[in-house]
């Protein structure tokens, strides 16, 4: 795993590139790009007290967003070329999106409905008992 690139928001956030590419066979790599920035939850991204604090017991002060990207069985030769496309995807498709200042509000608020719907998941932070 190889930090490629860190990239400044203009929202405040910073994103890390990872290189988490790795041989195959003798001939070939699986390519994978992983994309990380860590968001402070702040109380002011919730309508209620009460979400701010469900996420905050949940998973902590800090969540992360993270986006994965891979291809398997490349050509070593090729592998750093496609690799710079995934990288290029992602920055075309998805880091204009990330730069809003609503980013990080809609993402907390995200992991906020994902725990209410999908309690099962998070059973243990609520004392429950799988059925």
């Amino acid at each position: 795993m190889k930090l490629v690139e860190e990239i400044p928001l203009a929202n405040g956030l910073k994103v890390e590139v990872w290189d988490e590419s790795r041989p195959i066979a003798a001939d070939t790599t699986k390519v994978e790009l992983l994309i990380r920035s860590k968001i402070e939850l702040k109380s002011s991204y919730f309508t209620k007290p009460e979400q701010f604090e469900l996420v905050s017991k949940v998973l902590g002060p800090e969540i992360f967003y993270e986006y994965k990207k891979e291809r398997p069985f490349v050509s070593n030769n090729k592998k750093d070329l496609v690799f710079q496309e995934l990288l290029d995807n992602f920055k075309k498709d998805s880091l204009p999106y990330l730069s809003k200042p609503i980013f990080p509000r809609n993402f907390a608020l995200s992991k906020y409905w994902d725990i209410e719907r999908n309690r099962y998941k998070y059973r243990s932070y609520f004392n429950e008992k799988p059925s």
